[in-house]
């Protein structure tokens, strides 16, 4: 049997990320982004077997994106297209695993919009063009939210009254989901050891930022909550604040709750902090040049991501290694190096050569020796979405 090809598709408010995934290339044949969707200045920006494309397409919406986005695939697949998987935010406690797609399930993605109002209208436009363009194709949706689906009741709920969880469905939900997951199978391969006998801290970094627990190939615990918004400090989302932040902006500076939510979601993290940028990269250089702000938003979200990876220790049996993923995890040698100068008491070390080299896409063990492992790993959320829907597709 030919090896299939298939589409992931990851649709935000104003934007479509794509790559046709074959699942016996570890290589990507094509990934590309349409950018600024609905406005005169909406493009997509491709790589084909490396190179580089581009096309304008003023005022193109998700749909006639994806018109011009198809037949790129159809070509570089040479029409031997198998399925289109899509990621999904926000899967609630109905879905706790990758599920074909049909009406009745993009019914239950819509009904979720409360929970992830920003994502999952977004990730239903995505779904409801394709299913349009390709009636015949199997399509499949994977969720950020299911991976965390095994974390035990002590985890998920918070310290609420009952009926805002049994009515409401007010609960921790986490996400990355997807990445976590491929990290620590990566992890546990790369270590020779079994996923289903290990156990590790990882933490995904980048603009979004999360830590989990993971005890034999299953989420036991995870900084994000009932949004994306608990948690670590973030590029531009603040993690976690105080409760009562929300009544005391409200007395003192009549500030309503739209305000708030945007101030807490786009402009506060490393954003806030520093009052420069929510790019690390940019942050370590005006860090390195005396800029103030930028070193103590680096150093605020190293120690909040070492709190975080040391409350996740709590629910591991045993520590088999802390994994680093994430466009900043994979590339910030200065942000792993200063996080774990926190966590002495886990007996954390890094070989500061090998740490250093970890950079671009290069995967590997840094740690010093006669310490608990410390990996890099650069995530492929894209990989594991098909690899979730060939599942299906096969089940």
């Amino acid at each position: 049997m030919p090896s299939r090809n298939i589409l992931v598709i990851n649709c935000g408010s104003s934007s479509i990320k794509f790559a046709l995934i074959n699942e016996h290339h570890t290589h990507t044949t094509l990934i590309g982004l349409a950018e600024r969707l609905g406005t005169a200045d909406a493009q997509i920006n491709w790589q084909l077997d490396g190179e580089k494309n581009h096309l304008s397409v003023p005022n193109a919406d998700h749909r006639a994106a994806l018109a011009e986005i198809l037949p790129l695939v159809e070509n570089a697949s040479g029409g031997h297209l198998d399925g289109i998987g899509h990621r999904v935010v926000h899967g609630g406690e109905h879905f706790t695993a990758a599920c074909r797609l049909d009406p009745v399930s993009l019914d239950g993605i819509r009904a979720l919009a409360p929970l992830a109002p920003l994502h999952n209208p977004a990730n239903a436009l995505g779904i409801e063009a394709t299913m349009r363009l390709y009636p015949q194709l199997p399509q499949v949706a994977v969720f950020d939210t299911a991976f965390h689906q095994t974390l035990p009741p002590h985890a998920y709920r918070y310290a609420l009254p009952e009926y805002l969880y049994s009515e409401h469905a007010v609960r921790r939900y986490g996400f990355h989901g997807t990445s976590h997951r491929y990290v620590s199978a990566r992890a546990a391969e790369m270590s020779g050891l079994e996923l289903e006998n290990s156990s590790w801290l990882v933490a995904h970094l980048g603009n979004g930022c999360s830590t989990c627990a993971i005890v034999n190939g299953q989420s036991r615990d995870t900084s994000m909550g009932l949004t994306p918004l608990e948690g670590l400090a973030m590029g531009t989302r603040s993690g976690d604040v105080d409760a009562n932040l929300h009544s005391h902006l409200v007395r003192t500076l009549g500030w309503s709750i739209e305000q708030i939510d945007r101030m807490l979601n786009h402009d506060s993290g490393l954003l806030g902090l520093s009052g420069l940028s929510n790019d690390m990269r940019t942050l370590q250089q005006a860090s390195s040049e005396g800029h103030a702000g930028a070193t103590l938003a680096i150093e605020v979200f190293c120690y909040r991501l070492a709190k975080s990876l040391a409350a996740m220790s709590c629910a591991l049996p045993q520590l088999d290694g802390v994994v680093f993923t994430g466009g900043i995890g994979e590339n910030s040698a200065l942000v792993r190096s200063l996080t774990l100068t926190h966590l002495k008491l886990l007996n954390l070390k890094l070989d500061e050569p090998a740490n250093q080299l970890a950079t671009r896409g290069a995967a590997g063990q840094i740690n010093a020796e006669g310490h608990p492992r410390v990996l890099v790993i650069p995530t492929n959320e894209e990989r594991q979405i098909a690899l979730d829907t060939l599942a299906l597709l096969d089940a």
